[in-house]
């Protein structure tokens, strides 16, 4: 089901399996939780701002009963030309909080694919965030494949005495940002973890990076009160470990309309901004590493 307009064709080719609700999120969510406790698995296409409207819905029909619902939340992140009203920068750190669901963060369109099949094959409520406009060009795979629930991946690995200030340097990327973190990270040679999942949290993952590297550095495109970095101290607090941790993110205001690209080197989450927070905040100069070019 939708709220709001849209999604056409979709509802053409299967006008049984179709509901567009308008513009009635409360309704859309609490008709999803109806569908969901008759054995179907209801998938609800909502902006990530206007899920707001219905947490309520969310908690209380949804996740107290623990049904498989998935929220496929576009929008997520800036959204530039809408403006703070339609920004999706809270959803991270609103549904994280919640017990039984999870949070997925797709870096890129294939892994958008691929987690929304995840999504859908779970038991429980799930949410997958992705932004509006268009992918970064990378191939989208045919063939459905599920990630492991709660299970990120190493994209780049660090030198073992290189980057800043001989600091070895991990970058845990949240969604899209991604890419932005494997250029600076070339720039810095640090190393990049796509996360992918913002709940639950691989703390596996996080807990080796932790041990092999002498900083954490954190990235989303998403309020950082409560985000993927907030779930990340956390998980070392509750782990015992410590260790200097740079969370980057969005800062604590609204942020008004504009073009995403120039939004976002605003917020300092561009290749080069990220490089420059984590210069800042550990110092050194930037390694002499040839650009690479990620697809």
């Amino acid at each position: 089901m939708r709220e709001g307009s849209g999604m056409v064709e979709f509802e053409r080719r299967f006008p049984n399996r179709y509901h567009d609700v308008g513009i009635a999120e409360q309704h859309a969510v609490t008709f999803a939780a109806g569908i969901a406790c008759e054995g179907l698995k209801p998938v609800v296409a909502i902006y990530s701002t206007f899920l707001q409207r219905a947490y309520d819905q969310l908690i209380h029909d949804v996740a107290i009963q623990n049904l498989p619902v998935v929220f496929a939340l576009d929008r997520a992140g800036l959204v530039g030309a809408d403006g703070a009203t339609h920004a999706g920068n809270y959803d991270i750190a609103y549904l994280r909080c919640i017990p039984n669901m999870s949070v997925m963060t797709p870096a890129d369109e294939n892994e958008c694919r691929q987690l929304l099949y995840t999504a859908f094959l779970q038991d429980h409520p799930t949410a997958v965030r992705y932004p509006r406009g268009k992918g970064v060009g990378v191939e989208v795979q045919t063939a459905m494949t599920a990630i492991p629930l709660g299970k990120g991946e190493v994209r780049r690995e660090a030198g073992q005495n290189t980057g800043t200030h001989g600091k070895r340097i991990a970058i845990l990327a949240f969604g899209t940002l991604l890419y932005a973190a494997l250029d600076a990270a070339e720039r810095l040679d640090a190393t990049v973890a796509n996360m992918r999942f913002a709940k639950p949290l691989d703390m596996a993952l996080v807990a080796e990076l932790a041990r092999t590297h002498d900083a954490l550095v954190t990235v989303e495109d998403g309020c950082t009160m409560g985000g993927a970095g907030s779930a990340v101290l956390e998980a070392l607090q509750q782990a015992g470990i410590a260790m200097p941790v740079l969370v980057l993110g969005l800062p604590d205001e609204f942020i008004e309309h504009g073009d995403p690209v120039v939004l976002m080197s605003r917020c300092g989450l561009d290749a080069a901004g990220i490089e420059q927070s984590i210069l800042k905040r550990f110092g050194g100069r930037p390694a002499l590493v040839r650009p690479a070019v990620h697809q």
